[in-house]
């Protein structure tokens, strides 16, 4: 589970408490494959990719994919910053589940160096009732300061796959930016 030395023990206790016993896949258009740990750029990643894990076709789970390092890894007192957020997936068909939080790609400040972005696919007991705050992949509202870990605990979510990838600032992300409403 590492790339370049880099695995996903570098999560830990940023994101996750403990290493999940999978990985989530994750291919972006074009053919574009995330590695453990590999760096992407903002460009790269701009559409959203298709994410799958081994996943049982009769359980509900949640995916999120989230920034801890908002807006530098030196000062992340956005951590966490949330890029995409979907629940009651069935098995692991994304396209399927209730989004709340529709992707954003990589929009890392410029001169704040890498950023990792983290999928986190965890398995719920059940469907799952939320009512806080939704966005569309065009809003800012409620995306800073997520605490994934308190939504984890609310909801009894098991983490049962991650990945991650790193990415810094590149001429795409003012695009990005310009893209909230």
């Amino acid at each position: 589970m590492a790339v370049g030395g880099v695995g996903l023990a570098e999560l830990i206790p940023d994101s996750l408490d403990s290493v999940p016993p999978s990985l989530v896949t994750v291919e972006y258009p074009g053919g574009l494959k995330l590695e453990t740990g590999g760096v992407l750029t903002p460009t790269q990643v701009k559409d959203c990719p298709v994410i799958s894990w081994p996943a049982e076709e009769d359980t509900f789970h949640t995916l999120m994919v989230i920034d801890p390092d908002a807006p530098s890894r030196s000062d992340p007192k956005m951590r966490h910053w949330l890029h995409m957020l979907v629940v009651n997936i069935p098995g692991c068909r994304v396209g399927e589940g209730e989004e709340l939080f529709g992707y954003v790609g990589s929009a890392p400040p410029q001169g704040t160096g890498l950023h990792r972005y983290v999928f986190v696919a965890l398995k719920q007991e059940d469907k799952l009732v939320y009512e806080g705050q939704r966005s569309s992949s065009t809003s800012l509202a409620g995306r800073g300061q997520w605490d994934n870990k308190a939504f984890i605990s609310k909801h009894s979510l098991q983490p049962v796959a991650a990945n991650y990838y790193r990415a810094e600032w590149d001429d795409y992300v003012p695009i990005v930016y310009a893209s909230f409403k």
